[in-house]
This record gives C-alpha cells, sequence and structure tokens, in this order.
C-alpha cells in the first residue's frame, strides 16, 4: 500500500479543499499582500488538477512562512533561509509530488541567497514563490535586500544607503528557466504565473509584491501595474536571454520610479531539469525513493553498494 496513491487521482477539484480545518482564517494584518498569495495559490492548484495530497509547501522564517499553515497541503516549515534544500530533497525523493517552496525577501535574497542562487542553477523541477515587500516584516520593519535606496527603517534610521537587489536578473544569470513578477493587486495574472509555474517542468521563479501596510507604509501599494505581455510598448522574445535581461533591467528600474512592469520575464522550455538528468545518467531511480519506505519487501541498498569505491 503505497502512502503516495493519491498522487495522479484524477478527479473535480475544488479550491476549498485547500481551506485547513484548524486555521482557516490567516492571521496576516489586514490589507497584506500575503493574503494574494494565498488567493491565488488555492485557485490555481485546482486548475492545474492538482489535489492537497499531490503538493508540499515548504516556508522559511518570516510572514510568508505562515503560508503552509493557511493553505492545505503536505507542510514544512524551515529554519530561516532554508526552504529551498528542503524542497529539494523532497523532490528528489519523491518527483510526482508538486513541490511549492515560499520565503520574504529577506529570508529568499538574503540569509537564503546562496540557496536561491544554487536551485535556479541546477535547474530544480518546483516553484518558488518569494513575497517581496521590501522590508523585514514578522521581526518589525527592518531594512531588507529589495529595501530601496534611501529607506528609513529600524536598522536605517538615516536611511538605507544600499543599492536593492535585482531578483530578476539574479535568477536569470544563476539559470532558473520560468521568471515571472507579479503583485497581489493583480490577482488574476497572480493566478495565470502561478499555474504555469507549476506547470513548468523546471526551476520557476516568481517574484510576487506583496505590499505591507504595518512595517512599510512608505512603500506603494504596486499600483497601477503595467503587465507587459498586454502593453504595446514592451516587447520582446521570452527565449531571449538578451531580451529578457534588457526587460528584466527595465523592470527593475521603473520599479522604483512608481512604474510596476509585471509578467512574464524569461520561459526556456528546452533545458532538462536537475532530477530528469539525474535519471538520464544512472543516478536517480524512475520510481520515487519515498515509495521504498512503504514496501516491506524491498531489499535496501547502502551508498557503498550503488557507488564505486574510488581507487
Amino acid at each position: 500500500m503505497s502512502a503516495f496513491n493519491a498522487v495522479d487521482d484524477e478527479r473535480e477539484i475544488d479550491r476549498e479543499e485547500f481551506t485547513p480545518g484548524l486555521e482557516p482564517q490567516p492571521t496576516w494584518c489586514p490589507g497584506c499582500g500575503d493574503f494574494g498569495v494565498l488567493k491565488a495559490l488555492k485557485q490555481a492548484l485546482p486548475e492545474v488538477g492538482k489535489t492537497p495530497e499531490e503538493v508540499l509547501t515548504v516556508t522559511g522564517i518570516g510572514c510568508s512562512g505562515k503560508l503552509n499553515s493557511y493553505l492545505d497541503t503536505y507542510g514544512f516549515h524551515t529554519i530561516h533561509g532554508r526552504s529551498l534544500p528542503v524542497a529539494r530533497a523532497a523532490k528528489l525523493a519523491n518527483p510526482g509530488v508538486e513541490v511549492i517552496a515560499a520565503g520574504g525577501d529577506g529570508d529568499g535574497y538574503g540569509i537564503g541567497g546562496n540557496h536561491t542562487m544554487h536551485t535556479a542553477r541546477e535547474n530544480h523541477d518546483m516553484t518558488y514563490i518569494v513575497f517581496n515587500n521590501e522590508i523585514f516584516g514578522l521581526t518589525k520593519g527592518q531594512t531588507s535586500p529589495t529595501s530601496p535606496k534611501g529607506h528609513k527603517s529600524k536598522t536605517q534610521p538615516h536611511g538605507n544607503t544600499k543599492t536593492p537587489i535585482r531578483p530578476l536578473s539574479l535568477q536569470l544569470t544563476s539559470g532558473a528557466t520560468y521568471i515571472a513578477r507579479t503583485a497581489a493587486v493583480n490577482p488574476n495574472q497572480a493566478k495565470e504565473i502561478i499555474k504555469e509555474a507549476i506547470e513548468h517542468d523546471g526551476f520557476a521563479h516568481i517574484d510576487f509584491l506583496t505590499q505591507c501596510p504595518t512595517w512599510n507604509k512608505d512603500a506603494r501599494q504596486y499600483v497601477p501595474y503595467i503587465d507587459i505581455q498586454e502593453s504595446d510598448d514592451y516587447d520582446f522574445d521570452l527565449g531571449s536571454r538578451t531580451e529578457a535581461q534588457e526587460m528584466m533591467t527595465k523592470a527593475e528600474e521603473a520599479l522604483y520610479e512608481g512604474e510596476v512592469l509585471t509578467g512574464r520575464f524569461y520561459v526556456d522550455d528546452e533545458s532538462v531539469s536537475y532530477q530528469q538528468q539525474k535519471q538520464d545518467i544512472g543516478e536517480m531511480p524512475a520510481e520515487p525513493l519515498a515509495e521504498r519506505y512503504f514496501d516491506d519487501d524491498y531489499e535496501w541498498e547502502r551508498s557503498y553498494d550503488l557507488l564505486d569505491r574510488h581507487t
């Protein structure tokens, strides 16, 4: 009897299945953009045919870390900046599970920045959503890696002197094969982008702009926004790294000048995911490793049986 026999069990799915019974109402502050992420996920998962039993949500620390408490899927709440290593291990152990990792801008672009970069480089087949509110929210308003220059906070009372990180460009350089930016104020676009990210075979990164009305009152609410796919002012090839980089540079510079550009910035459907590469060279079995824990007849292998001895 498999513990994962719900995977690929086709049936009609209601979005309310993703609302937990124990804590159905999130406790984020009124007006928080995190509500937009949760809503978009609840709408997107049924549309791609995923049940709660087929999804694992891995979160870091911060307001975004509460996501898997409010989303009824398998969940793992990691320590600060470490959602991606856990998510990668889970996906390698059971490729049939849809893995969604989430964290804030401090979590993913700060303390967890190294994991973000290398998970993209290796092209692990998962979705990574970064709640980008340009501040550390849960710890009460410190400067984050995406805080604009000049922004005053508890840790930078005279104004931030550092240039904010450029997450879209960073992920393109690192090797992510699906890169998009959306905002909580654009729920329809957010749902569609999350759907595409989940269906993408490879590492999909979403920079999700989430306003923080409590600790980042100086920040814009990311409105009005411009959908670059619907605007006649922006025409570029999503599959071209050069054109994608130019478009990302425009978007990252415009954000701090009051113009919010959202949409898909880069899509590579040709690169092979890390999991598939491992299977192709014989270092990863086709069947889920996780299944072996529930197979009483399985004869366990040890690493020294699988690897050639070094000479």
